[in-house]
């Protein structure tokens, strides 16, 4: 075996041995509660529950297209028995939005890779802020721009193509930039994540360093959305997260993860969702609900109304059921632009660094513990994401 292997599957198996949560709990928590409850309910049990989470969730077979999907097998309505590429896109929309002609941005944007074997599985965010191409689609009449990769899901959902329009521009778009291309396809509403966290109760998080909401004040000593612009600086009234560890109610955490006012901006968000995702795993398969069917039976419920998903071809159940063997992967969280803002010189926003194209095209052919062996500083260490 050439060094560079064996020091990737080194690294590989170092960096699965500080992540014990399961996978799919990391990523969307309602299929680590199914995944949890296989072993104990019976087939009987987990058609229940599947049922509790498919039954909610929205479908299409419109957004993958040839320019973006990437097994044969895919198309053919069964899951690839190799290397599969997902994309997650996250949308931070406000009720009322849509009536008041305000469009939604897919401002988290996730690449989740898993090897041929099954057995690692990486993610990776591309920064909102990042200045890409958003091709042409004359379906849309569309004639394709240069600007922020998190417009292309606005210009996509405009003049009521709602998300799968977005979600199949977005798709293009990110294709386009990484030449990653995609077996599945999920969008999801963070603002849906409220009711999964008010079943739950909260989680406990850690807030690493002192920040500002920007959709939040204090008056009279009670915390009340703030009405109007996002603000750039904290007004006299702003709400602050202290650092330290403490139970988070539903509103809590959430709005934790969506604060971006820091020296590290977007990046630090992007450690505060995937915090945010292996908390509400690990609350999910806590003894006190995963032991409690009513409670797993409203977590999946909600979860299913936040989740959009293009699985092209594949039944949805099937979909998901089938990647139940990746339970004992585990996730290794990635960096692009390792970990720091890269910025454009041309137009405002970032650039892709270098190695971070490199990383893309690891990706696209399935080698990224080998790069990963020779280019560290694109890992997430323990220390970058606080445990919850």
């Amino acid at each position: 075996m050439p060094a560079k292997d064996q020091v990737g599957q080194d690294l590989a198996r170092k960096a699965r041995r500080k992540r014990k949560v399961p996978l799919w709990a990391k990523l969307v928590t309602s299929f680590g509660a199914v995944l949890a409850l296989l072993g104990g309910t019976g087939i009987v049990g987990v058609k229940y529950f599947f049922g509790k989470l498919t039954g909610n969730i929205q479908t299409t077979s419109s957004v993958l297209d040839d320019t973006s999907v990437g097994s044969t097998e895919t198309q053919q309505g069964k899951l690839p028995k190799g290397a599969m590429n997902l994309l997650m896109l996250g949308l931070d929309t406000r009720a009322g939005w849509e009536a008041k002609g305000q469009l939604s941005r897919s401002d988290t944007i996730l690449i989740l890779h898993i090897t041929a074997a099954h057995d690692q599985a990486f993610l990776m965010s591309i920064p909102r802020d990042t200045i890409a191409h958003i091709p042409a689609d004359s379906s849309m009449n569309f004639k394709g721009s240069t600007e922020k990769i998190n417009g292309a899901y606005a210009w996509g959902s405009n003049g009521g193509r709602g998300w799968q329009g977005g979600a199949k521009l977005a798709t293009k778009t990110v294709t386009e930039l990484t030449g990653i291309k995609f077996d599945g396809v999920m969008v999801i509403n963070f603002d849906g994540f409220k009711g999964i966290l008010e079943a739950m109760g909260g989680v406990h998080m850690c807030v690493d360093k002192r920040m500002w909401s920007s959709h939040y004040i204090v008056v009279n000593g009670k915390v009340k959305y703030a009405e109007g612009a996002d603000p750039q600086s904290p007004p006299k009234n702003a709400l602050w997260f202290e650092p330290g560890c403490r139970n988070m109610q539903p509103w809590e955490a959430l709005e934790f993860s969506r604060l971006r006012h820091s020296s590290n901006g977007d990046y630090d968000r992007q450690r505060h969702q995937q915090q945010l995702l292996r908390a509400m795993a690990k609350k999910a398969s806590s003894a006190g609900i995963i032991t409690n069917p009513s409670k797993v039976a409203k977590i999946l419920s909600a979860a299913g109304s936040s989740l959009k998903m293009d699985t092209h071809g594949v039944q949805v159940d099937d979909f998901l059921f089938g990647l139940k063997g990746l339970a004992a992967a585990d996730l290794i969280p990635i960096k692009t632009n390792s970990g720091t803002f890269n910025e454009n010189a041309e137009q405002t926003g970032e650039q892709v660094s270098p190695t971070t194209k490199q990383l893309f095209a690891a990706t696209a052919n399935d080698k990224l513990a080998s790069f990963l062996a020779f280019h560290p500083e694109n890992l997430i260490s323990d220390g970058d994401t606080p445990a919850s």
